[in-house]
């Protein structure tokens, strides 16, 4: 009966409307999110993928361990559910990126972190029982198909394009999995002291890479900034906001996030580094975006929508 209780509080938080300081919260997340990539990519110039993975949950722990409450005690019965959410929501997806982006442009991996609200609906349903709705459904299959419009023409670009647009995809999976985790953690203990937990983890499973990636990276102050960036502000300050946002209204609304990522990465990409945006590539973001927007949508969300509008 407890259980039945804890779920159906979990599941309400989906619905719940976003207030002025989750849009904040929202706005903070994506605007830092968005602009990793382009640190990333600076990054790449002189140093191995493995040091910037590194790199970013430990200055992110740094950043956050300052403050008295991410040292808040943890009960030893979470410290499964912190381990987990270590690798799935850092060491696995920070090791994708800055792979990926070796291969494929740093708007590309910006434009494709739109599937997020996609993954984690279907993650939601199959692994956590996650309800889905019939309109879910649909932005599943809009979700899937503007996947498609991003990356299949960047994988014409040869094998190695297609194996970053997969890298990606595996890290954004794993964020769906990692959301659906996050929420109960942070409603019972805060954010902060959940964060603070996962980053420290996640440093020390990414150490080994960190270091084989120190030992071949050259010098660069650019790099530095870039990397300081990423972990103190995408690693410390983003993560802060979208775990906040996570307990306030629940893992698929957190989702959203992703809708406003695109904007900040690809305006970075094409305006700072020169990269190129297809149309193809453009219209494919936004049917993904509108399926994304779909997965967060009940049919009682879009009636009243409608009614709003034809009033």
């Amino acid at each position: 009966m407890e259980e039945s209780r804890k779920q159906s509080s979990d599941f309400s938080s989906e619905e719940k409307p976003l207030e002025k300081f989750d849009w904040i919260l929202l706005f903070t997340a994506a605007s830092i999110w968005g602009s990793s990539f382009f640190f990333m990519d600076i990054a790449l110039e002189a140093e191995h993928p493995g040091l910037i993975t590194w790199l970013r949950p430990t200055l992110g722990f740094f950043a956050i361990v300052l403050f008295p409450s991410a040292r808040k005690p943890i009960e030893s019965s979470d410290w499964r559910a912190i381990i987990l959410l270590a690798f799935t929501w850092m060491a696995f997806p920070f090791t994708m990126f800055p792979i990926a982006q070796q291969w494929i442009d740093s708007s590309v991996t910006g434009m494709l972190n739109s599937a997020m609200p996609v993954m984690t609906l279907i993650i939601g349903f199959l692994v956590f029982g996650v309800p889905v709705r019939k309109v879910q459904i649909i932005g599943i299959l809009l979700g899937v198909m503007g996947i498609s419009m991003v990356g299949l023409p960047t994988v014409n670009g040869g094998g190695t394009s297609a194996l970053g647009v997969l890298l990606v995809l595996l890290a954004m999976t794993s964020y769906a999995v990692s959301v659906n985790i996050a929420g109960p953690l942070q409603r019972k203990y805060g954010s902060l002291p959940v964060l603070s937990r996962v980053l420290a983890i996640s440093s020390l499973l990414t150490m080994p890479f960190g270091i084989y990636g120190l030992l071949i990276s050259s010098w660069s102050l650019k790099a530095v900034g870039a990397n300081l960036a990423v972990g103190i502000g995408g690693t410390g300050i983003a993560y802060a906001a979208a775990t906040t946002l996570t307990g306030r209204v629940g893992a698929l609304r957190t989702s959203i996030v992703t809708y406003l990522i695109p904007i900040f990465a690809s305006l970075l990409g094409v305006m700072v580094l020169n990269e190129s945006l297809g149309y193809w590539e453009a219209f494919g973001t936004l049917v993904l975006i509108g399926g994304a927007w779909l997965t967060t949508r009940t049919e009682s969300n879009i009636k009243s929508i409608i009614r709003l509008k034809i009033s």
